[in-house]
């Protein structure tokens, strides 16, 4: 399938009207993914690793089509590979563990490990 620019927008816009991705949006934005990912396989160590950014870019993509503005971009193109870049960078510094979790870096207390006996027993 080819990805044609105008296909995409007109997709896009009629997802909107419906409140649901059509299935010719869906695949548009899994090309778009696929087409993308090529692009930037030089960065990933192996395939296992394109293959789960493929995916995270993918996820982000899906969850976050509904903020596609139509009326302040006339090209979807740009706007879904920006979000599918994201998600892949998202996904690789996850890989990496370069970003952290939200509870932050995990510790241990030494007062409270050994089953509240203290980390040293002297």
């Amino acid at each position: 399938m080819y990805l044609d620019k105008t296909d995409f927008y007109y997709e896009m816009v009629l997802s909107k009207g419906k409140g649901l991705l059509t299935k010719k949006a869906e695949k548009i934005l899994k090309l778009l993914g696929d087409n993308t990912i090529v692009k930037l396989k030089y960065r990933y160590r192996n395939t296992d690793d394109m293959n789960d950014c493929l995916q995270s870019g993918l996820l982000f993509m899906f969850l976050n089509w509904n903020s596609f503005n139509e009326k302040k971009f006339k090209d979807a193109m740009p706007y879904f590979t920006e979000i599918f870049k994201r998600g892949a960078t998202d996904g690789y510094n996850k890989l990496l563990n370069k970003k952290s979790n939200q509870e932050g870096i995990p510790t241990v207390s030494l007062d409270s490990c050994n089953d509240g006996d203290g980390f040293f027993n002297i």
